[in-house]
């Protein structure tokens, strides 16, 4: 890639140059994605569970799983073929401004659609009361899949952005809080840690035992953001099999490759790389309150350049960094960050860092304030988000560490970073095959 006519810029700072590494640590793959689905379905209890001709709620969230059009597809007709009548229904919390047309969006935007699935997709807000939390809290469930007579949810099973414990991001959390919409969101939320690790699991045992659920299909990826394998779990196995592919699903997550960075720039932050826009399993910084940050990587100086679309101007998250752009900012849709901000109530993620004008102004402050007193020292690493680690810029003080690891390969010679005449970094040619790339070429969620 020649990137010597992008580099125009003021010469205020002799900037590092950077090399393209690739990561290639060997990833497991499920090659036939709509088959296993409808494998795992037909193998299923699900008929001693609805009788013939039941309605069945298929909950789909509102992270970026690349397959999820695949599955939910294979799933809808999977049901359909065995005789009930799915729907969609939207289990996202308060996600998309905790509004049915927003959370409508979201789902269109994965191409989740009457359409697209066949069936009919139900984003409504409305919640019933369905019992009490253990800390005496009303308990809100969907009020369309406590109507139907089945449920159905397909869910994504990784490490959660707050906290670690035997239940994380997956398909129980996505029954307690997915389904729990705005308002089952926050009862949880708002006890803090102690609201996720206790609460979320004792609402979950309620929910499974006086609720429909028929069927949840756990999905995991590689560290390639595809799908792993596909795992179901059953009303009275979800319990003891979550927990043991939640600690497989830490094993396959993408990681940074390097212990101590100087410089982090992330390309964009978004609600569909992490719920926490940026995944503090990457980056080390967890920004917690009364909790530490977590022990790799250690980060100096971390930046991020842009929101992604799909997030529709969420930028919660931005407050993992200590630099940002006034690009970023001006996108910030305040109904929507908010909501999700005061749901979640982890409060420091959201915090405004200093903002400059343009990417080239957030490089050179990252790098007069990294501790280095010469730029050319600096251990940087430029990455697209915190989701797709594959392809990785760095610059050459980390040269010695790369050459030395097994699954690290430099592809390019080290060359000027790509800003426009505008200050602004070339991201698409740094990452062609990441989310913003495929965006940039009409095709963003093709599946890879």
């Amino acid at each position: 890639m020649n990137l010597d006519h992008h580099n125009r810029g003021s010469p205020r700072m002799s900037f590092p140059p950077l090399a393209r590494i690739r990561q290639t640590v060997p990833q497991p793959r499920l090659d036939d994605v709509p088959g296993t689905v409808r494998r795992l379905i037909l193998e299923s209890k699900i008929r001693d569970r609805v009788k013939p001709g039941g309605t069945i709620a298929v909950g789909v969230g509102s992270r970026g799983i690349t397959v999820i059009p695949t599955i939910a597809r294979a799933a809808v007709d999977t049901l359909k073929e065995m005789g009930f009548r799915p729907f969609i229904v939207a289990a996202m919390g308060s996600h998309g401004g905790a509004t049915s047309e927003g959370q409508r969006q979201l789902l269109a935007e994965y191409k989740i659609t009457p359409e697209t699935m066949g069936v009919e997709v139900r984003t409504d807000m409305d919640t019933v009361v369905v019992g009490t939390s253990p800390i005496g809290l009303p308990i809100y469930f969907d009020k369309n899949a406590h109507g139907a007579d089945g449920i159905v949810l397909l869910n994504r099973v990784k490490p959660h952005t707050d906290f670690h414990a035997a239940h994380e991001s997956g398909v129980l959390k996505m029954m307690v809080i997915g389904l729990g919409k705005r308002d089952g969101a926050e009862q949880i939320h708002k006890l803090g840690l102690r609201g996720m690790k206790e609460v979320l699991p004792a609402v979950g045992r309620h929910l499974i035992a006086n609720m429909k659920f028929a069927l949840g299909l756990a999905i995991l990826e590689n560290a390639d953001d595809v799908p792993a394998e596909i795992v179901p779990l059953e009303p009275d196995t979800i319990f003891d099999v979550e927990p043991r592919l939640l600690k497989r699903a830490r094993e396959l997550m993408a990681r940074l490759p390097f212990d101590q960075i100087d410089v982090l720039v992330i390309g964009e932050l978004g609600k569909n790389y992490s719920g926490a826009g940026i995944d503090p399993n990457v980056t080390g910084r967890l920004m917690i309150e009364t909790q530490n940050d977590f022990e790799r990587p250690v980060v100096t100086r971390m930046v991020v350049l842009d929101v992604s679309e799909e997030s529709h101007g969420n930028i919660v998250g931005v407050g993992f960094a200590d630099l940002t752009t006034e690009r970023l900012v001006s996108k910030l849709d305040e109904r929507s960050f908010r909501i999700n901000v005061l749901t979640s109530c982890c409060l420091e993620r959201a915090r405004i860092p200093i903002t400059l004008p343009t990417d080239r102004d957030v490089f050179e402050a990252a790098l007069q304030t990294c501790w280095r007193i010469d730029p050319s020292e600096a251990r940087m690493v430029v990455i697209p988000n915190t989701l797709e680690l594959s392809t990785l810029w760095v610059s050459p003080p980390l040269e010695e560490e790369l050459r030395a690891h097994p699954h690290l390969t430099r592809e390019t010679e080290y060359l000027p970073i790509p800003f426009s005449t505008d200050g602004t970094l070339d991201q698409e040619s740094l990452f062609p095959e990441s989310v913003r790339g495929r965006r940039a070429a009409g095709d963003a969620y093709a599946a890879h």
